[in-house]
């Protein structure tokens, strides 16, 4: 039997010996190349896809869970004797402010600009106020706080002051 099987390989030995694989077979190998690079491809994106979810819902549980306290700052905290003169100031705007409307129904024209320029004073005022819990310097801030106020005063009394004026110009021209 061994006789028969090398007789058999000298004889087709050319037939065995070929450079080349079959064509099916390198078929068959680039349909599995193929398919692992897809499987790769969808598993890294499936990967990404769950990572950057998980990392969303975290950040969003996070920001709900664990919402930022506002720190709420008194003046009385920061400096005493500016927390007394804060409260005095306001109240004295607050009188002015009052005694102002007063005149605003004979002279409504510049009622409106005196307004603008102290509500513009009142935003620079809460900007500060927003600004003290953060500020490094609270002493300075509060300062600033008093003095924008210590301003607010001295232009309300300014405006009562023209207000009487023009008043007082209207009844003398009147008569």
């Amino acid at each position: 039997m061994g006789i028969k099987i090398d007789d058999f390989i000298k004889e087709n030995r050319k037939e065995f010996e070929t450079d080349r694989p079959s064509s099916k077979l390198w078929d068959r190998i680039e349909e599995q190349l193929d398919k692992k690079e897809q499987k790769k491809t969808i598993n890294l994106q499936m990967w990404i896809g769950i990572a950057s979810s998980f990392i969303i819902l975290m950040s969003i549980a996070f920001i709900y869970l664990y919402p930022q306290e506002k720190k709420v700052v008194n003046l009385a905290d920061v400096n005493p004797v500016y927390a007394k003169k804060q409260l005095r100031f306001a109240g004295l705007i607050e009188e002015k402010r009052d005694s102002l409307q007063i005149f605003a129904k004979s002279n409504p024209k510049l009622y409106d600009k005196f307004n603008a320029d102290l509500q513009k004073l009142e935003l620079t005022y809460n900007a500060l106020k927003k600004e003290l819990p953060g500020s490094p310097n609270q002493q300075l801030v509060v300062k600033a706080m008093v003095k924008n106020l210590e301003i607010q005063l001295q232009v309300v009394s300014q405006q009562l002051m023209i207000i009487n004026q023009v008043s007082q110009y209207k009844k003398e021209n009147s008569i």
